[in-house]
């Protein structure tokens, strides 16, 4: 547990003062009721005995003055709580490698049938998008709840060449900020802010230029949406990956990486071309690591649906640092009012 402001802490040193000053009020009632001749004003001034009970309210008022302090200084710990992911992206590799069957009946079918299962699981209030990618990014299905939309999109890929992990992130982004006017071409030559001329946050000027940008939140903050980003190879073409994705933890979206194939490579032809691939697994972590994401290695179709399964499950509910100032002042409350209630019960008197 963290505070907010854990300088207010200091005002629990009050506490020690205030059990002083109870114990010397206490001392000082004794003296005073000694002082009468009479047995019975004696008790009458001592009142009746009641042994260690009597110092419960004052002790129960104590605790609730305790946490009321904590609670100024604005507890935070780390629950989990339902997500609040409104909208969620695929974006999914089609380049020619993805129809190798390592993974059967191969990668492409593996993987349309994981993401399907996925998207059946979805909650109804999330939107979901499709982008498909290979030499270029396209987005294949605008976000939506239609899960029979997304269905169709799916069914519709259509394998290409090469493999443009970049743009299949700044498609992605451009998606979720439509309002930012994100420029894949423009960042392809070299803007590393991905902006185009006159668009609203960004600067203007040429590719390769850099003017202001809108400022960026920390990594994995934004929680209106994600980006999950699924390959079997490695970047050959477009923009830079690692780059892109630095522009997505500026803008505080995290991006889940889910590998296919195999690291060492495999040879796979395609429309008379034989090309060696090979899964780029330190890029795709990096590239969770940067956005504060998590990487998953699917190495076989069933591991291909566990990992939707997960992150499907992390999706609904997730663990979020939240301020939980709310539940100390709620129990400081319930002591105050049980204090005053059993000060009443046994004494006739609050305190």
């Amino acid at each position: 547990m963290s505070f907010i402001w854990p300088e207010l802490l200091w005002l629990l040193l009050a506490l020690p003062v205030l059990v002083a000053a109870y114990v010397l009020v206490l001392r000082r009632r004794k003296k005073f009721a000694l002082r009468y001749a009479s047995l019975d004003l004696v008790k009458e001034a001592m009142g009746r005995r009641v042994g260690l009970r009597r110092h419960v309210p004052p002790l129960l008022f104590l605790g609730a003055l305790a946490l009321l302090l904590v609670a100024m200084a604005r507890p935070e710990a780390t629950v989990t709580l339902p997500s609040q992911h409104e909208t969620v992206i695929l974006a999914m590799d089609v380049s020619g490698s993805m129809r190798a069957s390592d993974v059967e009946p191969n990668r492409l079918v593996a993987a349309q049938n994981a993401a399907k299962g996925f998207i059946a699981e979805q909650p109804d209030n999330v939107r979901v998008g499709i982008v498909a990618f290979a030499g270029t990014a396209t987005l294949a299905q605008s976000p939506t709840r239609n899960k029979e939309d997304l269905i169709a999109a799916i069914d519709r890929f259509q394998l290409q060449r090469a493999t443009a992990i970049g743009s299949a992130i700044l498609v992605s982004l451009a998606t979720i900020f439509p309002q930012d006017g994100i420029d894949v071409a423009g960042f392809s030559y070299g803007d590393a802010n991905g902006a185009s001329r006159g668009t609203a946050g960004y600067g203007a000027g040429a590719p390769g230029s850099h003017g202001p940008v809108t400022k960026p939140v920390p990594p994995g903050s934004y929680q209106s949406a994600v980006i999950i980003l699924l390959t079997d190879g490695q970047r050959t073409t477009g923009p830079d990956s690692i780059q892109a994705a630095r522009l997505a933890a500026d803008k505080g979206v995290r991006i889940y990486t889910v590998g296919v194939g195999t690291p060492e490579g495999k040879i796979v032809g395609f429309e008379g071309w034989s090309m060696h691939v090979r899964l780029d697994e330190e890029t795709l972590k990096t590239i969770a690591d940067v956005t504060r994401g998590e990487y998953f290695y699917a190495g076989t179709a069933p591991d291909l649906k566990k990992v939707y399964e997960t992150l499907n499950a992390k999706l609904v509910m997730e663990k979020q640092k939240t301020e939980i100032t709310a539940l100390f002042a709620a129990a400081a409350a319930v002591l105050a009012i049980v204090s005053a209630l059993l000060s009443l019960l046994w004494f006739n008197r609050i305190l």
